[in-house]
């Protein structure tokens, strides 16, 4: 007689936290498509900061129109149109290029510039024109989305005016959020909402974990890193000196929030917080630092779509990976050992 058929797997819940890291973030599609192929997760609440927020808000906008097949194919739309050999208008991909080969090819004394403040994103930006505006602004229906009860949504984005984060939530969202989230200072000039200014959510955020705490009843968070906390040598060039920089820049505020979380563990376990609302978050990440590294810091900054494929297929790795390791532990323990991260 034929075997059985293996029962199918139970759909266990999730929040998702993605980070930003520009271009990548095409990483995250990847572990994203991979994810909502597998069908094994269902998504309660989505973080996203900069290239993580436009993952989101696409993410999202797919689950609206198509459940997680339609998901799959906003996210491939998007990075297929953001890319350089997408769908950008002629001046849209000359700001495109023009940034690229600023971070890329430029020569030592022009980054020394911008590094030391002398070169305003009006001077390098005089058009304020940011590609990805178009890109969001023809896939999403923002209205749409906002009457939508989908997904919890916590986009964030940095107030210049007090250096605190400020959190987007869905029933609100626009498209302002979403550019300020992904608003680098020295590039673009500051999005002003409701006439306060704010830059890249990375500054306080990437990703914010705590709306998930008050917000869900999902206790388990799924990170989707690309950022490295950690990464070996000293780096040499200019170049890699400012890439750094913002790796540790964009990862300090989620090392505090491990340390929030870690904290409130232990006194959980100690007893002392019984009759409180506080409870255990089991974190877990689905990261390829390995790969990822080899790349180096600017290369966040290509935007050709065979770069971004590449970047695709590296976090479907990663997120087959995890399925294979940890999806059983999903639901039951962490997987991510905070103490030892926090070390």
């Amino acid at each position: 007689m034929p075997a059985a058929a293996k029962p199918p797997s139970p759909q266990k819940k999730i929040n998702l936290a993605l980070q930003g890291g520009g271009a990548h973030g095409a990483f995250t599609w990847g572990v994203l498509d991979r994810l909502l192929e597998d069908g094994r997760f269902a998504f309660d609440g989505l973080s996203g900061t900069s290239a993580g927020a436009m993952n989101a808000v696409s993410l999202a906008e797919g689950m609206r129109k198509g459940g997680e097949k339609g998901a799959r194919d906003q996210l491939a739309q998007f990075w297929r149109s953001a890319s350089l050999d997408g769908g950008l208008a002629p001046v849209q991909r000359d700001v495109v290029e023009g940034v690229m080969n600023f971070w890329n090819a430029t020569p030592f004394s022009t980054i020394i510039q911008q590094a030391a403040g002398m070169l305003s994103p009006t001077e390098m930006n005089p058009l304020n024109i940011n590609p990805l505006r178009n890109v969001l602004n023809t896939q999403v229906d923002f209205p749409a989305l906002r009457a939508s009860d989908h997904l919890k949504l916590f986009i964030a984005a940095t107030n210049v005016e007090t250096g605190k984060v400020r959190v987007f939530h869905r029933p609100e969202l626009t498209i302002d959020m979403v550019m300020a989230s992904a608003c680098l200072p020295a590039l673009f000039r500051a999005v002003e909402i409701d006439g306060v200014p704010y830059w890249d959510g990375g500054y306080m955020g990437n990703p914010v974990l705590f709306p998930f705490f008050y917000e869900t009843e999902t206790t388990d968070v799924v990170l989707v890193q690309i950022n490295p906390i950690e990464r070996k040598g000293t780096p040499g060039t200019v170049a890699e000196i400012l890439g750094r920089i913002d790796e540790i820049t964009f990862n300090s505020s989620l090392l505090q929030e491990f340390r929030a979380i870690d904290f409130v563990a232990r006194l959980i376990a100690e007893g002392r917080l019984e009759g409180t609302k506080y409870k255990c978050i089991r974190l877990h990440v689905i990261e390829a630092q390995d790969e990822l590294n080899k790349f180096g810091a600017s290369s966040r900054m290509r935007s050709d779509y065979d770069f971004f494929l590449q970047l695709r297929d590296i976090g479907r790795g990663a997120a087959q990976k995890f399925l294979d390791a940890h999806y059983d532990d999903v639901g039951v323990r962490e997987t991510l050992n905070l103490r030892e991260t926090l070390t």
